[in-house]
C-alpha cells in the first residue's frame, strides 16, 4: 500500500504522522504543501475522499481566518482560500487508495495504517 501525506515538517502531529508512516516501510509521497499548494482540482479531490465540506479542513485558528469567518463563502470560494493560503488547510491530510483522513491523534493514525 502507498500514502500520500500533506505535511507540514514544522508540525509535530505531522512529523509524528510522517514517522508512522515511515515505520511501516510503506511508499509515501510527501507533499510539503505550505511549499507547493494543492491546486483547486487537488483540493476539491482531498475533499471527496475525506467526504467533508472545505469549512472542516480550516485551521480556525490561523490569524488569516479572522477576517474570513465573517464572510458567506461558498465551497468554491472556500477551496479557492484554501488554495491561495495553504496555511489554513488542517493537518495532516494522509491519503490512502480511495481513501483521506486529517490524522491529529494516535487512533486516526493507527486507523489510517490498517
Amino acid at each position: 500500500m502507498s500514502y500520500k501525506i500533506y505535511h507540514n515538517p514544522r508540525c509535530r502531529k505531522s512529523r509524528e504522522a510522517l514517522v508512522a508512516i515511515q515505520e511501516t516501510g510503506a511508499k509515501i509521497q510527501i507533499v510539503e504543501y505550505l511549499k507547493d499548494a494543492p491546486s483547486i482540482e487537488e483540493l476539491k479531490d482531498l475533499l471527496m475522499r475525506l467526504n467533508l465540506k472545505p469549512q472542516d479542513i480550516i485551521r480556525k485558528k490561523e490569524a488569516e481566518f479572522k477576517p474570513l469567518k465573517s464572510l458567506n463563502l461558498s465551497d468554491d470560494e472556500w477551496i479557492q482560500v484554501l488554495h491561495e493560503t495553504p496555511k489554513l488547510i488542517e493537518r495532516p491530510i494522509v491519503v490512502k487508495g480511495a481513501k483521506a483522513s486529517v490524522v491529529r491523534t494516535p487512533e486516526a493514525i493507527e486507523e489510517i495504517l490498517k
